[in-house]
């Protein structure tokens, strides 16, 4: 019994055991971020499903219903029956300006943080004339005096008052809803006054709008022109289409899109559902300056790198020391290694990430060199602990800092640790060696 315990490979072999056995917890700490970061979601869902969800503008556009006649086979008929079906005739515009302010704020569920925002945009534009000559359509079948001009909306909550629409010079009020769901699910509609003469038809609106998190925009106008202004310092511009001009300062942000039909894949006109227009919006994301549960989660999959280079110290000081420490004491701070990505993630949902993770690493590292201390009965070897680990932990520090290049440092990194392992154990004598003998 007391060669095995002196053997240098059982020992080896209890480590690599107890670093497997504690990767289970690590994997369950992995677990426990996801599930924080789902609550967090569902803070967000529930704040923005009362304020109002992200918005997408869509239009506005034009609607006219038509009667089409189709052939309809049924069993047991002799001949096609005619049936008569309602269909539309959609138009966009020939060119669409959007100009809007964003004043975004945080609203509070529990200990998260949610980004909500009120919006002011005026929109206008105008319609050519309108052109049916492609569609070979009846006009007597056109119903033009139920035509109506569209604006989709996304959350029609985030309404904040009466949306009135200025057509031909012409005050028309919006009401809820749109004419079909061919091109929006939802939005709203106001009757206008269009005809087959040869005229141009001019449009503007205002409207107030809340949502929260994203807004994103459709170009559905022939030449379609945004511009957006707003105090956020942390935008990210998504979807299909940047910003030509964009500028962040720390007042803010201003940007501008001009996109043209060309750059999108449907046509100014056409019938009943044959475009989606969805698949070309455009816009931005507000975003908020620290993701914790991110950074948290990958700081956590370093942590067998943590466990192995913490039990190759421990297994080297009982080499070159010749003492033996227990497998129960490897195990306790393997657990403190593990309790480490807990504070980590509990403290930094309530203060930065960066602060969180000094506070969390050098509660370990003092607990650690205290323990070491204790049980080695020798300074030098608990000092040695805490440099090896203080360099460990800036390390992994530096590595979530750089996303860009953290394999490139990471790897660099592991190179030169192993290249010091590999250095202070080269005149080891592996077959003639036993721990705690001296």
């Amino acid at each position: 019994m007391k060669n095995l315990k002196n053997s240098v490979i059982f020992k080896v072999a209890v480590i690599i055991v107890m670093i497997l056995f504690l990767m289970i917890p690590a994997m369950i700490v992995r677990n426990l971020i996801d599930e924080r970061e789902n609550v967090q979601r569902s803070a967000i869902q529930e704040v923005s499903s009362r304020w109002g969800n992200g918005q997408t503008l869509t239009g506005p556009y034009i609607s006219i219903p038509y009667d089409k006649y189709v052939k309809q086979y049924e069993k047991g008929d002799s001949a096609d029956q005619i049936v008569k079906m309602k269909d539309w005739i959609y138009f966009l515009p020939q060119e669409l300006r959007i100009d809007g302010k964003l004043n975004p704020e945080k609203r509070y569920r529990g200990i998260y943080e949610v980004v909500v925002y009120g919006s002011e945009f005026t929109i206008e534009g105008f319609f050519n004339s309108i052109d049916l000559k492609k569609f070979e359509i009846d006009l007597n079948n056109i119903h033009f005096d139920k035509a109506t001009l569209n604006l989709g909306i996304s959350d029609l909550k985030g309404i904040q008052k009466q949306v009135e629409l200025n057509w031909n010079a012409k005050p028309v009020s919006f009401n809820s809803g749109t004419s079909s769901s061919d091109v929006v699910e939802a939005g709203i509609n106001a009757p206008i006054e269009i005809g087959t003469d040869s005229m141009i038809y001019h449009f503007s609106m205002t409207i107030d709008l809340k949502g929260s998190q994203n807004l994103f925009f459709i170009p559905v106008g022939k030449t379609t022109d945004v511009s957006l202004n707003s105090p956020w310092q942390t935008p990210s511009f998504t979807g299909n289409y940047l910003p030509d001009q964009r500028e962040i300062t720390a007042e803010g942000f201003e940007s501008h899109w001009n996109i043209l039909h060309l750059n999108r894949n449907y046509p100014q006109s056409w019938t009943g559902s044959a475009y989606s227009v969805g698949q070309s919006s455009f816009g931005l994301e507000l975003l908020l300056p620290v993701d914790n549960f991110k950074k948290s989660y990958r700081v956590a999959r370093y942590a067998i790198l943590f466990l192995v280079f913490t039990f190759m110290v421990f297994f080297f000081v009982e080499v070159l020391n010749r003492v033996y420490i227990h497998p129960v004491q490897y195990l306790l701070v393997g657990i403190s290694l593990i309790v480490f990505y807990v504070l980590l993630l509990s403290v930094s949902e309530h203060i930065k990430f960066n602060y969180a993770y000094i506070i969390a690493s050098l509660s370990t590292l003092l607990l650690i060199t205290a323990y070491t201390t204790s049980i080695l009965k020798s300074r030098k070897v608990g000092l040695l602990m805490f440099s090896i680990l203080f360099i460990l932990y800036t390390f992994i520090f530096i590595l979530i800092q750089l996303e860009d290049y953290a394999l490139l440092i990471g790897s660099i990194g592991l190179f030169i640790i192993l290249s010091i392992v590999m250095y202070f154990s080269r005149k080891i004598d592996w077959y003639d060696l036993k721990i705690g003998e001296s």
